[in-house]
C-alpha cells in the first residue's frame, strides 16, 4: 500500500556543528521562522517553518565529524530544495552575505531557474523558482 501522507510536506532533520551560525544562515538569511525549541535525547532541536514543512536543525550533545561535503561526492540525501518565488532577490541578497554558491543562478530549462548555496556545515540548499 505505501505511504499514505498526512500533510503535503516533508519535514528534514539537519545535525548542525555550529547552531547560532545554522540558525543565521536559515533565519537570518533565508528568512525561515523559528517555531520551537525542543531538548531531545541526544541534544536540542530547533524547528523551523517554511510553508507546511519544517527543517529541524539539531544542535548535539555530542559533536559528530563532519561528512564529505559536496553535490556528488558521496551517496546519500545531498541537498534540500526550497519552490521560491524571489530567486533574483534571494541570490543578490545571498552573494551579498558573502554565501559559496555550488551552483550560480541560471535557467536550468524555459521557466525554471535554479540556485544552490553551501549552508555552514556544508549541506546544498538549492532554490527552484518555476515561471
Amino acid at each position: 500500500m505505501g505511504m499514505q501522507a498526512a500533510k503535503n510536506a516533508v519535514d528534514v532533520g539537519v545535525i548542525v556543528n555550529d547552531i547560532e551560525a545554522s540558525l543565521a544562515f536559515y533565519v537570518d538569511k533565508l528568512g525561515l521562522e523559528k517555531v520551537q525549541e525542543m531538548p531531545l535525547p541526544f541534544g536540542t532541536m530547533h524547528r523551523l517553518a517554511f510553508g507546511d514543512s519544517f527543517i529541524k536543525l539539531v544542535d548535539p550533545k555530542e559533536k559528530a565529524p563532519a561528512g564529505t561535503p559536496g553535490l556528488h561526492s558521496v551517496l546519500g540525501f545531498r541537498y534540500i530544495t526550497f519552490q521560491v518565488s524571489n530567486i533574483d532577490a534571494l541570490c543578490d541578497e545571498l552573494a551579498a552575505a558573502g554565501a559559496t554558491f555550488t551552483i550560480e543562478k541560471n535557467e536550468l530549462m524555459p521557466g525554471i531557474t535554479i540556485a544552490m548555496v553551501d549552508d555552514p556545515d556544508g549541506n546544498i540548499v538549492e532554490f527552484v523558482q518555476r515561471g
